[in-house]
């Protein structure tokens, strides 16, 4: 299997002295491409940190990121946004969605940031998938927890990136909606060939991937 991801001794610390929090220290990982790799680890362990700099989204204090043999961290700032955009989905425990847009531009808004043309057979489809096609003019405060996240599923799978980055997706649902989502996820990294990258502490989620990663204190301390 290619790698699509390479994590290089990745360094990020917080404040300094006693108060100096090792957030990712000297952390080198390979991730698979079109595989589910689970990011597993206690609160507090460095998991998000790690995951927002494979992302692009925060900069490390040193080491590389390397996303299809592209050192990321190399671009400047407007550069690596528009990589972001074009390469890397987010979803986010808070779905992160834009309130005052419907679930439709909710879903197309990255292709139009971008610049690309939304093909409508395509969301339509993507909408039928994830069992939103009755909500496509709904407003996300009218939408039940398990629908939001599909909707963030949705706008994450709609600009075809080759890796989603998952924080926590199922936080913030009950038992039920989580094993939805989770295997949603898994359905559209299969159709698509994506690469997913997802952030829990539940290891029954964990274990629904085909890589687990353990983080402690900022280290890797197990990959299975």
């Amino acid at each position: 299997m290619s790698v699509i991801v390479e994590v290089q001794d990745l360094v990020k610390y917080y404040g300094s002295g006693e108060n100096l929090v090792k957030a990712v220290d000297h952390t080198s990982l390979n991730i698979e491409h079109g595989k589910f790799t689970a990011i597993v680890g206690r609160s507090g362990s460095g998991k998000s940190t790690l995951l927002h700099m494979i992302g692009g989204l925060d900069r490390p204090d040193s080491g590389k990121v390397f996303i299809g043999g592209k050192d990321i961290f190399a671009l400047k700032d407007n550069r690596l946004a528009q990589f972001r955009r074009k390469k890397i989905g987010f979803i986010f425990q808070d779905f992160n969605l834009i309130p005052s847009l419907n679930v439709w531009e909710n879903i197309v808004l990255p292709l139009g940031l971008d610049g690309r043309k939304v093909r409508q057979e395509d969301i339509e489809k993507l909408l039928v998938q994830l069992g939103l096609q009755d909500k496509r003019r709904a407003m996300p405060g009218t939408l039940s927890g398990g629908q939001k996240q599909r909707t963030a599923i949705a706008r994450a799978v709609a600009a075809n990136p080759a890796i989603i980055c998952a924080d926590e997706p199922t936080g913030n649902l009950d038992s039920q909606s989580e094993l939805e989502v989770v295997n949603l996820l898994k359905k559209c990294v299969a159709d698509y060939g994506q690469t997913l990258v997802m952030i829990t502490h539940d290891e029954g989620i964990a274990q629904m991937a085909d890589y687990m990663i353990i983080i402690e204190d900022g280290k890797v301390v197990s990959r299975s």
